[in-house]
């Protein structure tokens, strides 16, 4: 490989995992389009039927599911939410792990491009794609959500909306690509370390959606008779005491502080993954 071969790394990724690239973008303007003809067909149907049913004798019926509204805006958000599993799989078993498996890797490294730097590109140019593509999704389904939402059940608590309506969507595909990483360093095998990254994903996601109510502090209110909480509360408590009725909940103005603190702390399980990918390599081609 010739001294210019660093600077061809870039390339080199892209072309070589194109078809990745590929399937990526046709999943992003996938979800984007299903969004927009959801927002600017769909609805419109479904307005058009709730007037429709308004100004019947018999009265109106549960017309949202029925027109397909409701639910596919849901499954948009369940995608968007957990996208991250498909790429902590393809990082641990394609991006990685495959190079190792082969010694294609290997045969980079004799070829004037050092294992830091080979690493470096391998993460850089993935981490830029995934965070345009995230950053698209979020905006496009934050409108989608937002606008109609009379229509929707889906409460911003909902652990796919939480996610997918912000930043945290992206910190958890940088995590996968790092976690993925660090597993296929540590593995070599594409196959063993594919599983092991989604696993460890999956654990991630699952510890801190159970802790997610106590990333913030909670409000509570009590009072001497029983009340009612804004609709759009996340109940987390509520009951009776010795002298009155008490819940604690978070409003939805609690929504951008719980959703920073875990996109924080999904961040920094990412560097603290980079890094340790990095540690590993330097470990093991020394």
């Amino acid at each position: 490989m010739s001294t210019t071969a660093p600077a061809r790394l870039p390339r080199t990724v892209l072309r070589l995992h194109r078809t990745a690239l590929i399937v990526w973008s046709a999943f992003v303007a996938g979800l984007i389009g299903w969004l927009v003809w959801l927002n600017e067909i769909t609805v419109d149907a479904v307005r058009a039927a709730e007037a429709e049913c308004s100004r019947a004798l018999w009265g109106c019926i549960d017309i949202i599911e029925h027109l397909d509204y409701s639910e596919p805006t849901g499954y948009i958000g369940t995608l968007t939410c957990y996208g991250f599993l498909a790429v902590a799989a393809f990082t641990g078993g394609a991006l990685i792990g495959r190079e190792l498996e082969s010694g294609t890797a290997r045969l980079a490294w004799t070829q004037g491009v050092t294992p830091a730097r080979w690493l470096a590109a391998k993460l850089i140019v993935p981490a830029l794609v995934l965070t345009a593509g995230c950053a698209a999704l979020v905006l496009a389904f934050r409108r989608g959500w937002a606008a109609n939402r009379d229509l929707m059940g889906d409460h911003w608590a909902f652990a796919d909306v939480f996610v997918a309506r912000g930043p945290a969507t992206v910190a958890y595909a940088l995590c996968a690509l790092a976690v993925g990483t660090l597993t296929a360093l540590l593995l070599r095998r594409a196959l063993p370390a594919l599983a092991v990254s989604v696993a460890a994903m999956g654990l991630l996601n699952v510890v801190l959606e159970r802790c997610r109510a106590r990333l913030w502090p909670a409000e509570t209110r009590t009072a001497p008779k029983p009340f009612e909480l804004p609709d759009d509360a996340w109940r987390l408590e509520w009951g009776r005491t010795g002298t009155g009725h008490y819940a604690t909940y978070h409003p939805a103005s609690h929504f951008w502080p719980l959703h920073l603190v875990e996109t924080g702390i999904v961040l920094a399980v990412a560097v603290l993954a980079t890094a340790a990918a990095f540690a590993v390599l330097r470990r093991r081609t020394a």
